[in-house]
């Protein structure tokens, strides 16, 4: 997978050269692109931001040193040689909410492209006139607003890929971890068996494998209908549903 980031703070997504995702790219299983938004901006200052049309607090970044860098990345040859546009997710309160579900599905892809805007936002000619450049997918992280969205486009590539084959050392991991299902993970221990006053639960001493599976699904229903009852009602409905 190839990711081009673009950004007035590329510095911003040197994180992601830590821990999996920096040996994933060592491993050649994804490919980190950093790109400076500044670097398409030709005025003397290399201004990317402008006062709003009608009036109004803050700055609004202006369209074309955005539509300059994504037809950069439209250049390289990844993009070029691929058969469907690259996905262009732009990080906006107004996007649709990340799931695991839509980390799953966009960890197929084979190029992404992350549009973080700052201030009040991005021109929306820029996002008028890239679909018909781009497979484009407005994205959010949560219902809360950041100063800019590298921060989300840091979740949102960890989330993404993490999922991707080969980045995870032992893949079985993901089949049991929170959300992987729809509901919560289980609680998780380790050694000693006594810490403090507090004991493993007895079962997982057991070594009885049938009881500890069993143990564990009865914590994610009991976990997700105390901690996320939004979730516990859609796994209820999802269950239903497939019991009709």
């Amino acid at each position: 997978m190839r990711i081009d980031l673009i950004s007035i703070f590329p510095e911003f997504f040197d994180v992601l050269d830590l821990s999996l995702i920096g040996k994933a790219q060592r491993e050649g299983l994804l490919s980190l692109h950093r790109h400076q938004l500044r670097d398409f901006s030709f005025d003397k200052h290399r201004s990317v931001d402008d006062t709003p049309t009608g009036g109004g607090a803050g700055m609004v970044m202006k369209p074309e040193p955005w539509a300059l860098a994504l037809e950069h990345v439209l250049t390289q040859p990844e993009a070029a040689a691929a058969e469907q546009p690259p996905i262009l997710i732009i990080p906006t309160p107004a996007g649709e909410v990340l799931t695991q579900r839509a980390a799953q599905e966009l960890a197929q892809a084979e190029h992404l492209v992350f549009a973080p805007g700052r201030f009040e936002g991005i021109d929306q000619r820029l996002l008028d006139w890239a679909p018909e450049h781009f497979q484009v997918r407005p994205m959010s992280i949560g219902d809360y607003v950041l100063n800019g969205g590298e921060s989300a486009v840091v979740v949102m590539v960890e989330a993404i890929t993490r999922l991707i084959p080969g980045v995870l050392g032992n893949p079985e991991s993901l089949a049991e971890e929170s959300h992987a299902d729809g509901l919560l993970e289980y609680p998780v221990y380790t050694k000693p068996a006594r810490w403090r006053g507090l004991e493993v639960p007895e079962i997982l001493l057991s070594g009885d494998h049938a009881k500890i599976g069993a143990w564990r699904a009865q914590q994610q229903e009991i976990r997700t209908r105390k901690l996320r009852s939004d979730l516990w009602a859609k796994h209820v409905v999802a269950r239903e549903q497939n019991l009709t």
